[in-house]
């Protein structure tokens, strides 16, 4: 039997295919001119290696046009395979089916208890994608894997979940592991940050972009780093925990253990607190942002002073990291200039001039579907070759 030799004609040509898939599958469709731009390959070998996985059924070839001229566009097959994304969110679970060529088949949104036990959560989700997979028409051994997002950092180590107060009876289960023994598929998981972040870049405010951060202010606060057109996790997993930016050293004492994070300040919990007294019942997020639109006076107060903090941190990210663009996800984004306008305030003030002139503040384009949509992305980005091409069942594990 033949094998594959580091530096061998048959090795490089592989991981030249591995390059030119990867690069169409995160990227939906592409000229052939752009994979020779976005793999560093020459003309003539993506040509070729189209012409491979055109005639082995992988991807399919279509005539179009770029910059005025005729031009041929690569995506992968629609029967290819199908990956599926599971999102827990504070009070929701949604999961949606699609194909490689970023096709989304079916989708669902359900509310879920922020209380709820992490086996019930499983057994939910474990019921949502098989009955999404049923209506989407396919069989779960077409599914080459599973991309899960959970609210708090996942140890890369242990695959467990760390300390969290959006689903605090979860601290300490392997969510990857415990969803793929359910659905016997191969499930990759990462924190809803990392995937709101991969979901913007591939489908949303992020496309094109090689270097960005994704900050999510919901019930915590957290950020999906972006680095050369990859999810930056450090060596621990918890790069992006920008919500534990110390502000004020004399503030109120955070979950994490310290005074005065930005979690503190912005957190849901917090600007909740400051408006439920004056409107005398209990707000939501979303409430609080249609009110602030509405012109109550006390709501955009609210907002605007939570877009000054935010800004501080996205300051500090930006004198780190230098990215060039900001894209802001979770209930908060929904209030737009409102809150952008202050972030921009703060960064302008506190930013490296070099670095705030480079950087644009968007809201995200996807909404709630940010992180659903980068649990598929995550599958595509982490799945291998042999993943496209074998059509078969992913073996059971768990990658986090």
């Amino acid at each position: 039997m033949s094998m594959d030799t580091p530096g061998s004609q048959s090795s490089l040509h592989r991981a030249n295919l591995e390059r030119v898939l990867r690069a169409v599958r995160m990227a939906g469709s592409l000229t052939q001119a752009e994979i020779a731009r976005a793999t560093g390959l020459s003309a003539a070998t993506v040509s070729n290696i189209v012409r491979e996985l055109k005639e082995g059924g992988t991807v399919v070839v279509a005539d179009t046009s770029s910059g005025g001229r005729r031009a041929r566009s690569v995506s992968l097959s629609g029967d290819a395979g199908i990956v599926v994304g599971v999102d827990f969110g504070h009070s929701h679970l949604r999961v949606a089916v699609g194909n490689l060529a970023h096709r989304v088949l079916a989708e669902e949104s359900e509310p879920m208890n922020v209380d709820v036990s992490a086996e019930q959560g499983f057994a939910r989700a474990e019921a949502l994608v098989e009955r999404l997979l049923v209506q989407a028409g396919f069989r779960a051994d077409k599914v080459i894997g599973v991309g899960l997002g959970v609210p708090g950092p996942i140890d890369v180590e242990t695959g467990a979940l760390g300390s969290t107060a959006i689903l605090p009876g979860w601290t300490g289960i392997a969510p990857g592991r415990e969803l793929a023994q359910r659905l016997g598929m191969e499930v990759y998981v990462d924190n809803d940050a990392n995937l709101g972040a991969l979901g913007e870049l591939v489908w949303g405010a992020g496309r094109g972009l090689g270097d960005l951060a994704y900050i999510k202010v919901a019930s915590g606060v957290g950020a999906g780093l972006v680095i050369n057109g990859q999810i930056y996790r450090g060596p621990g997993g918890t790069a992006g925990e920008i919500g534990h930016i110390t502000l004020d050293e004399a503030g109120p004492v955070c979950r994490c253990g310290n005074r005065g994070c930005l979690e503190t300040f912005v957190g849901s919990r917090y600007l909740l607190n400051l408006l439920n007294a004056s409107h005398e019942r209990e707000l939501t997020l979303s409430e609080v942002v249609r009110l602030a639109q509405q012109g109550d006076l006390g709501c955009r107060r609210v907002i605007a002073d939570a877009g000054r903090q935010i800004g501080t941190g996205v300051a500090t990210l930006c004198n780190l990291l230098n990215p060039r663009r900001v894209i802001l996800g979770g209930d908060l984004a929904e209030a737009g200039e409102l809150v952008l306008s202050p972030i921009r305030d703060s960064v302008a003030r506190y930013a490296i001039p070099s670095a705030a002139r480079q950087l644009s503040i968007v809201p995200g384009t996807l909404g709630g579907r940010a992180e659903v949509l980068g649990a598929l992305a995550l599958v595509m980005s982490e799945m291998g070759e042999t993943g496209v091409i074998g059509h078969g069942t992913a073996a059971v594990g768990a990658r986090g």
